[in-house]
This record gives structure tokens, sequence and C-alpha cells, in this order.
């Protein structure tokens, strides 16, 4: 957005330069002043449109709908160790739940989904929640 804001900044001082420069030599005697606030008001006016479409443009979201024939990987499970805890957990996580949230949906205390957390992120070999959420679609634990 100051990227935008800049280029016009710097499309308006160029083209003032230039309508001075052209009043000076050539065209003062010619057209009238009514014709220049118009020509600007014109300029003005298309790239506020143009400016204004860019700025406020509604931006599309995507949201992917689980697989209705998607099923767990329950091997893979066992096989690193999560809990059915645990794993409520990362489903949880993958809705994007805040830790406060996931306890009271569990109804347990916001230490004890700090705990789960760590153990997914040890079991999984990550550091960070949307790490998790990618290794475990990656090994199709969600879907």
């Amino acid at each position: 957005m100051k990227r935008t804001i800049l280029i016009y900044g710097a499309v308006l001082a160029v083209l003032v330069f230039l309508l001075k420069f052209v009043e000076y030599r050539y065209i003062v005697r010619d057209l009238s002043l009514e014709f220049y606030i118009g020509l600007v008001a014109i300029l003005f006016t298309v790239i506020g449109v143009w400016a204004g479409l860019k700025i406020t443009r509604k931006k599309t979201i995507m949201v992917m709908q689980p697989a209705a024939d998607f099923k767990v990987n329950e091997d893979q499970l066992r096989q690193l160790g999560i809990s059915r805890r645990e794993y409520e957990v990362l489903e949880l996580m993958a809705r994007g739940l805040t830790n406060q949230e996931i306890g009271d949906r569990l109804f347990v205390s916001l230490n004890t989904v700090k705990t789960h957390s760590s153990n997914l992120f040890v079991k999984l070999d990550v550091r960070r929640r949307t790490q998790a959420i990618q290794k475990a679609k990656e090994l199709h634990l969600l879907p």
C-alpha cells in the first residue's frame, strides 16, 4: 500500500513538472487555464479510481473441505506414540483454535494443553503449530 501511494505521488509530481514545462514553453498562448485544470482533474480521477480499486480489492480465501473418504493412518499414530488426547489437541489446532479455546473444548487446563502440544511437537519433530499441522497432513493424520 505504501508503494502505491509513493508511486501515485511521484507520478503526480512528474505530471505537474511536465505541465508547467509545457505551459511555459509552448501552449500558454493557445490553451486556457480551464483546459489544464480539466486535464489534471481527469488524470487524478483515473489514478484515484485505479488506486482505490487496487487497495480495496477483496481477497479470495479458499477453504478446502476435508475429503469424505479420508481415514486416519492409525499405524502412523501408533508408531509416533501419539495418544488419543494429543490427537484431539492436534485436530483442534488444525481448526485454528487457541490453547485456551482447546482447553475449554476438552475441559482441561491451559497447562495440560501446552503439555500435549509440546509432546506433539517432540513426536512430530517440529517447532511450531503450523509445522505440526503440515507434517500431520503429510503423514495422513489430518485431512
